[in-house]
């Protein structure tokens, strides 16, 4: 990813160029029509706290958006790593997997999650946000929003 793509927005390097999950804090790189790349952005990494493990579901598994491909262990939050996509996962980054901190170093390139070919890319890809503005403004008000409820210190 070229550095000119990421800016910060309320203190949080963010990645623009790509699409996001809003709920998961998902982010999604298209490759061939049919094909992603999947990671966490630097905010849904920051309020899980410090990263333990990561682990996912074997290559091949079928994966449902809005369902679990692995799960995050955390400081704060041990839970599923829920998927944009629907489709196949294909592969997994296996340094991420050996190695959680990468994920925090580098959220939008070496940290990435997952591969999948998507089932229905027009229909769960048109359900992510892909606008750059709405993008800036959905991440500056869940950043306001979690230092509200105390997710993140002021």
């Amino acid at each position: 990813m070229a550095m000119r793509d990421l800016v910060e927005v309320a203190g949080f390097p963010l990645a623009l160029g790509r699409l996001y999950h809003a709920e998961s804090h998902m982010w999604v790189v298209t490759g061939q029509p049919d094909r992603v790349r999947v990671g966490m952005d630097a905010l849904g990494v920051e309020t899980s706290g410090t990263l333990a493990q990561v682990s996912f579901l074997p290559a091949g598994s079928a994966i449902a958006a809005g369902r679990p491909f692995g799960q995050l262990e955390a400081a704060k939050f041990v839970g599923p790593l829920l998927s944009p996509v629907s489709g196949t996962l294909l592969a997994t980054n296996e340094q991420v997997a050996l190695d959680a901190a990468l994920l925090e170093r580098d959220p939008y390139g070496q940290g990435w999650l997952m591969e999948a070919r998507v089932t229905e890319p027009e229909g769960d890809l048109a359900a992510l946000l892909a606008d750059p503005e709405e993008i800036r403004a959905w991440f500056a008000a869940k950043v306001a929003d979690y230092k509200l409820k105390g997710v993140l210190a002021q």
